[in-house]
């Protein structure tokens, strides 16, 4: 997909939007996630959901992110929106310090869900990344539809 472009180094990377959320019914209990992956330049838009039976609401956060990464068809200059202050501190703060103390916490205690930090920590190398965060069920139109695709995928596992 072509996509507007931003003129860094030796090339230029497509600009993307990525929108994602999760939700989880108990914690731990059934989850979903989604996300929505939008090219200002083209208009063209991609969503998708999944769902795990038990899991918890911010493995749910983490593999949103992770799937609408993993869509990227090349490195990307990539505009991320979560209402999860877990997944973009962990991000953009926490996750250098828990690789330089071999995956602990500052408690000194294994990071929770490192296998996903670990596979975020892998797409991140690739993207450029920057970091927005949206209140949410606050009306925010993608926000919100990320919402509805991960309680559907959800839902639709417990059936």
């Amino acid at each position: 997909m072509s996509a507007k472009t931003s003129a860094t180094g030796s090339g230029a990377k497509p600009h993307v939007e990525l929108y994602t959320d999760g939700a989880c019914s108990g914690n731990p209990g059934p989850g979903g996630w989604a996300f929505v992956l939008k090219h200002p330049a083209t208009g063209k838009e991609l969503e998708n959901a999944g769902a795990e039976p038990d899991t918890t609401n911010n493995r749910m956060e983490l593999m949103a992110v992770i799937r609408g990464l993993e869509a990227l068809k090349a490195p990307s200059i990539v505009e991320l929106f979560s209402d999860s202050q877990y997944v973009l501190n962990g991000l953009k703060e926490w996750m250098e310090g828990w690789k330089k103390k071999g995956w602990r916490t500052a408690s000194k205690q294994p990071v929770k869900n490192i296998d996903l930090w670990q596979e975020l920590d892998a797409l991140k190398s690739r993207h450029e990344l920057r970091f927005h965060w949206i209140r949410g069920h606050n009306e925010h139109p993608e926000n919100e539809r990320c919402d509805q695709l991960a309680v559907a995928a959800r839902e639709a596992l417990v059936r």
